[in-house]
């Protein structure tokens, strides 16, 4: 028999966590993770607006580690044992290599920049936006005692800046606040 997608939990304003738990739709946590969740559509916008090859893999692999953090957000902390897979130490090392390796292969502007420099970089720009809205979210789980994992904060924090050079990789030149 095939499962519906419809669980009718939230008829009573309440939603299933990843761990099992019943919460209200308004906490913490699920704003958390509908936040990440907003952020990997986005980011699936931005891919398919993406001409580069490249840059689209690496907006898919963000995908895919988004979803890491998304299962680990929708946890408690006492049942993340249960997790196959975490933001760690060695993912939040890979996510700083990519970014130093994009820093060094692009121009990054000396002054703030207008978003709409490209389809791709609009959306990055946006996600970029919306990721920060989630770190966020996440630093007040881990003031609550929701979220106990300093690599995925670090993770998060460092998110935005990838999605910024990513967003300047997929624009020929960006429009800076200051004009020329």
């Amino acid at each position: 028999m095939k499962m519906s997608i419809t669980t009718k939990t939230g008829d009573r304003g309440t939603t299933r966590l990843f761990s099992g738990e019943e919460v209200s739709k308004d906490s913490l946590r699920p704003n958390a993770y509908g936040d990440l969740d907003e952020l990997v559509s986005i980011l699936g916008v931005a891919r398919c607006h993406c001409p580069a090859a490249d840059t689209q893999q690496a907006i898919l692999e963000l995908q895919r580690e988004l979803f890491v953090a998304g299962s680990e957000m929708a946890t408690t902390p006492g049942a993340v044992e249960r997790l196959d897979q975490r933001i760690d130490a060695a993912r939040l090392a890979e996510l700083e290599r990519r970014m130093a390796e994009l820093e060094a292969a692009i121009e990054v502007p000396d002054s703030f920049i207008v978003p709409g420099g490209s389809p791709a970089g609009a959306f990055l720009d946006l996600a970029r936006s919306v990721s920060r809205r989630l770190e966020r979210r996440a630093g007040g789980m881990c003031a609550d005692g929701e979220l106990d994992n300093d690599n995925l904060i670090v993770w998060l924090n460092r998110l935005s800046d990838y999605l910024y050079l990513l967003a300047r990789s997929a624009e020929d030149k960006p429009t800076l606040v200051k004009s020329e």
